[in-house]
């Protein structure tokens, strides 16, 4: 690596430590790209040298969390057993559990998904395919199970469930809700939607 491109990854890095940490702090909105680079101690124009966007940035740091989980995810959710219905609540409360630790970050990562100024490079919630490929791997077995209806349209489905994990997150703002509130609450949303795509008898 060159020094001109040592220098370059050494700001790439200060203004995701910087961001991260205003984006868990202050929010979506709150995280200004002035303040994000006052933070890292760089320009302004340096932070865009490096990032088409603040959604971008926000896009990279949740990039680096996220990956972690979704290898976890990817290990525990072939040996979870139970009903569809159960693999789910087991999948999103691993969700919550982690989120958690820093849930101001992720409803951060949420916010960003209602942004319509986002540059193409941009993935907030929603955009980042990985929970869309969990959710529709269960519902496969689900189907290949039996417990699933194979006239189901799966991207509903998914749809929903992504909804109501997205939108049990409001918990925190409004009653302070930590991780096992938010998984009570997803069970039972979670129990509806299944009786939505049982099988009829």
């Amino acid at each position: 690596m060159s020094p001109r491109q040592s220098q370059k990854e050494a700001t790439r890095q200060r203004v995701l430590e910087a961001a991260r940490e205003l984006f868990d702090t202050q929010g979506y909105q709150g995280a200004t790209v002035r303040e994000i680079a006052r933070r890292a101690e760089v320009s302004v124009g340096s932070v865009f040298t490096t990032f088409a966007s603040k959604g971008e940035i926000l896009s990279e740091v949740m990039a680096a969390r996220l990956d972690p989980l979704y290898a976890e995810i990817d290990r525990v959710m072939p040996h979870l057993r139970g009903s569809t219905a159960d693999r789910l609540r087991t999948m999103f409360a691993i969700h919550f559990e982690f989120e958690a630790r820093h849930v101001r970050l992720f409803m951060s990562h949420i916010a960003a998904a209602y942004d319509w100024t986002l540059t193409e490079g941009a993935r907030p919630y929603g955009r980042n395919t990985r929970l869309k490929d969990v959710i529709v791997d269960a519902l496969i077995k689900g189907q290949a199970d039996g417990d699933v209806r194979h006239d189901i349209e799966l991207q509903e489905v998914v749809d929903l469930l992504m909804s109501a994990y997205a939108w049990t997150y409001r918990l925190v703002i409004t009653n302070g809700a930590d991780a096992k509130a938010m998984i009570a609450v997803m069970d039972r949303q979670i129990g509806l939607i299944a009786e939505g795509f049982a099988p009829r008898t």
